[in-house]
């Protein structure tokens, strides 16, 4: 079974218009296929080998790609020559020289690889296609049906493209039906050796503020916005806003009538997931007062310090009641955790010291005193 190279070329508009592709990524396919094929029949796995098609004639040649090493180096005969073996007296050690091939015909075998090829890389070219088609909806949140759950990843059809949605981007907890349809953040397209890769989010703080943005319209008309967001998917989330206007409680704004907003963005991500939202400073010590509630600071201490990488680092040092400290460090640390990631400043909780009590005087003691004053002064008249 040979491999017709007039036909394939003939077929290059007809495939580009189906497949929605560039004339030019399925010449490139085509070409990838040709040299796949040569190198099957009658080259070596390792060569560096290309292939240049000629539309007109439907003839393709073939370039093998060397490098040029100093003699009587130990090399691969595949990917390298020798610089005694070029002819070409301008070329010096580290250069590339090519050896042309014209192409007669395929065996069965490698005709067979062509074909192979060629579907695999027309597979991938219209994926990429599809895939950069998302690249202005990277930031927006779409609607997806579940349609493939495995243990790290869960693969989600938006339409023209599936993507895939990490388990480090899942919610912690929540489950996930083949079938049903969710709501996912479009994160990034990620490009490899494998391919392009749609990467999707419910667990991004990204996911929060849309959320948010569509409960909450005055943050659309600039009256109120979010300063920063710290989440833990599936956990606890805190959100600092800020009102733009006075005579705005941002708080308020953003929790709703009656917890109406605040409740609609749970709805969505599940009421496993605590969301705390508090007022932003551009004060410090009182942003990081903030950050920490529900908990009750008594004092806040702010410096720089050096990490163990050398860096010097934002950091504060809370003092609270031995009451509050665990309030304030929360389970697991989560509390004092994500005021960090809040505010920017590594946090240390320490219990503050008692005021020291001034020691009350004896009733006794205190009229003894008092008597003792009155005859040193009467003593004194009398001299």
């Amino acid at each position: 079974m040979d491999l017709d190279l007039k036909q394939m070329v003939a077929m290059v508009d007809i495939i580009a218009e189906e497949k929605n592709l560039p004339k030019e990524t399925v010449i490139d396919v085509i070409q990838q296929a040709i040299a796949a094929a040569w190198r099957k029949d009658n080259g070596d796995k390792d060569m560096d080998v290309r292939c240049e098609l000629d539309l007109n004639t439907g003839q393709a040649d073939i370039f093998i790609v060397r490098e040029i090493i100093e003699d009587d180096v130990a090399y691969n005969p595949a990917t390298e020559i020798p610089i005694s073996e070029v002819k070409d007296k301008k070329k010096k050690v580290g250069d590339t020289v090519e050896e042309k091939h014209k192409v007669e015909s395929f065996g069965r075998v490698a005709s067979q690889t062509a074909k192979q090829v060629v579907i695999q890389r027309l597979r991938e070219a219209e994926r990429d296609a599809v895939l950069t088609m998302f690249e202005d909806k990277i930031g927006s949140v779409v609607n997806g049906t579940i349609v493939r759950v495995e243990p790290k990843l869960v693969r989600i059809d938006l339409g023209k493209a599936t993507g895939i949605m990490p388990k480090s981007e899942q919610i912690e907890g929540e489950y996930y039906a083949v079938g049903s349809r969710v709501k996912v953040y479009i994160k990034e397209i990620e490009r490899n050796e494998r391919g392009a890769q749609l990467i999707l989010s419910r667990g991004c703080a990204e996911f929060i503020e849309y959320l948010f943005r569509q409960e909450v319209p005055e943050i659309e008309n600039g009256s109120v916005e979010i300063k920063a967001i710290a989440r833990e998917a599936g956990r606890r989330t805190k959100i600092a806003v800020a009102a733009t206007m006075p005579g705005i409680d941002p708080v308020g704004t953003f929790v709703g009538g009656r917890g109406v907003r605040v409740q609609a963005v749970m709805n969505e991500i599940g009421d496993r997931e605590k969301i705390d939202i508090v007022n932003w400073s551009d004060n410090i010590s009182e942003y990081i007062r903030e950050a920490l509630s529900p908990a009750e600071i008594q004092k806040v201490e702010t410096d720089k310090v050096e990490n163990k990488k050398g860096e010097m680092v934002n950091h504060a040092t809370v003092y609270v009641s031995k009451e509050q400290q665990s309030i304030a460090i929360g389970r697991v640390g989560q509390n004092v955790r994500l005021a960090s990631k809040l505010t920017g400043y590594d946090i240390d909780v320490e219990i503050a010291k008692a005021p020291e009590k001034k020691k009350k005087k004896n009733v006794e003691d205190s009229l003894l005193s008092a008597v003792e004053e009155s005859e040193e002064e009467e003593n004194s008249e009398e001299e």
